[in-house]
């Protein structure tokens, strides 16, 4: 296991390091060119359209896919029929493919056609057709939508788990008292899922943040690089022909956000670390 990590883990990480600082193209020799990577990266009008647009996806994703599959274990949780049933369509999105999952919504909901599901039922309203991925006010969201529906069920399995947990006397006891649904969720439920909700926070921000599938397949990064994330600029830097700026900047890039990540991780960990443990 040892070896097997060195070799998939630390060797990536150790050569993604050392191309870095590398002028190369993996075929003719490399060139030493120190911190010119990062220089022209940081320097790049794209960088900072990137960290914006993955920034703006993140929120929007906490936003809307943060308390959703909280929500719904919940409501799961307090079904008396069916709730095999109910965790079983709150996981299915997981176990469809996501790139068949992403080509589903493309071509049926997202269509720019009256025939597009979405225009569809706006069209029984007179409202539409509106091209969900060809606007860059409407593409990030509509990407974060598919992304939350994609996501959601692991979370939600998380959740139920965590609720198990939870002591039922304290329900019954707050029932004793009058309290309500919305009382015994505020007062009990989220204080006993403290630990489970900082976990599952920073593990979505940091998610979010390496963002590739949905904006590499929906738009490519357009319209307009109004999707442009970090690690599909990263893909553009190693791989795409009109950028060509090659694999030392791409490890460069790489590298800036893993170093992010990692100190904004620690930063979390450490700052959450009382409220986490009362």
């Amino acid at each position: 296991m040892l070896a097997i990590f060195t070799a998939f883990s630390w060797y990536p990480i150790t050569r993604l390091v050392v191309l870095s600082v590398q002028h190369t193209n993996l075929i003719d020799p490399p060139t030493w060119v120190g911190l010119q990577n990062f220089r022209d990266v940081i320097g790049d009008p794209l960088f900072a359209t990137a960290v914006k647009n993955t920034a703006y996806f993140a929120a929007l994703a906490l936003l809307f896919g943060y308390p959703i599959p909280l929500i719904a274990a919940v409501l799961i949780s307090e079904s008396r029929r069916f709730r095999g049933i109910y965790s079983g369509l709150a996981y299915l999105p997981v176990v469809i493919p996501p790139v068949v999952g992403v080509m589903l919504w493309k071509y049926v909901f997202y269509e720019p056609s009256s025939v597009g599901l979405f225009n569809t039922v706006l069209g029984w309203f007179h409202l539409g057709p509106y091209g969900w991925l060809q606007s860059p006010g409407t593409a990030m969201p509509a990407l974060v939508v598919e992304s939350t529906w994609a996501n959601a069920g692991a979370t939600v399995i998380i959740y139920l788990a965590a609720l198990t947990a939870v002591d039922t006397d304290l329900y019954d006891a707050a029932s004793v008292d009058g309290a309500g649904l919305w009382h015994k969720i505020w007062h009990i439920t989220l204080p006993q899922l403290r630990g489970v909700l900082l976990i599952t926070l920073i593990l979505q921000i940091i998610g979010t943040a390496q963002v590739f599938l949905e904006p590499f397949l929906f738009t490519s990064g357009g319209p307009a690089n109004a999707t442009l994330t970090v690690l599909l600029l990263v893909y553009q830097y190693a791989f795409g022909n009109s950028v060509g700026v090659g694999f030392g900047d791409a490890a460069a890039l790489s590298l800036m956000l893993a170093a992010f990540l990692a100190v904004f991780s620690l930063v979390f960990m450490r700052a959450t670390r009382s409220w986490s443990t009362r």
